[in-house]
């Protein structure tokens, strides 16, 4: 069974930055390149970026099996609705029920009406993986990242 651990201070974000590093070069790069990968790190994941996205209501979780962080996940509450702005697993831990534990404490813990999130188009396992857990695709947006690149996305909802 994982734990929780919420990400509170500078040792916990490097945690996160060090393990975005690792899951996105591994999963990202095939499809959307390396260029957009280290935007999208330095962008999104970077201490001072996570840093901001904590002062604007974003919780981020460390997920831990046993003293091992293997993940981490962010979302942010909105009323009775969340939006689930990141989940991430370590490759060797993936498909053994972790992501939905995560989707499962969400819905669990907080209640909300509905879980919603954004999903690159072309990562199919991943797709795949919410539709598995209740969520249904809703809308497709595309959103322009700057540095010339845009998030092609399906965006994702499930209500339980």
């Amino acid at each position: 069974m994982v734990k929780f651990k919420t990400v509170t201070g500078d040792t916990d974000i490097q945690i996160v930055v060090d393990l975005s590093v690792e899951i996105w070069t591994e999963h990202y790069v095939p499809i959307i390149g390396n260029s957009q990968v280290a935007y999208m790190l330095n962008k999104f994941l970077s201490p001072e970026a996570i840093q901001c996205q904590r002062i604007d209501g974003i919780c981020y979780k460390l997920i831990l099996l046993g003293s091992e962080t293997i993940g981490y996940f962010a979302f942010k509450r909105d009323k009775i609705d969340i939006f689930l702005s990141k989940l991430y697993v370590s490759k060797k831990l993936r498909g053994q029920g972790i992501g939905r534990e995560c989707i499962d404490w969400l819905f669990n813990v907080y209640s909300p009406n509905v879980i919603s999130l954004s999903v690159n188009k072309y990562n199919l396992k991943t797709v795949r993986f919410y539709q598995s857990n209740g969520f249904k695709i809703i809308d497709d947006v595309v959103v322009d990242i700057g540095g010339g690149f845009v998030m092609d996305d399906y965006v994702m909802e499930a209500r339980r």
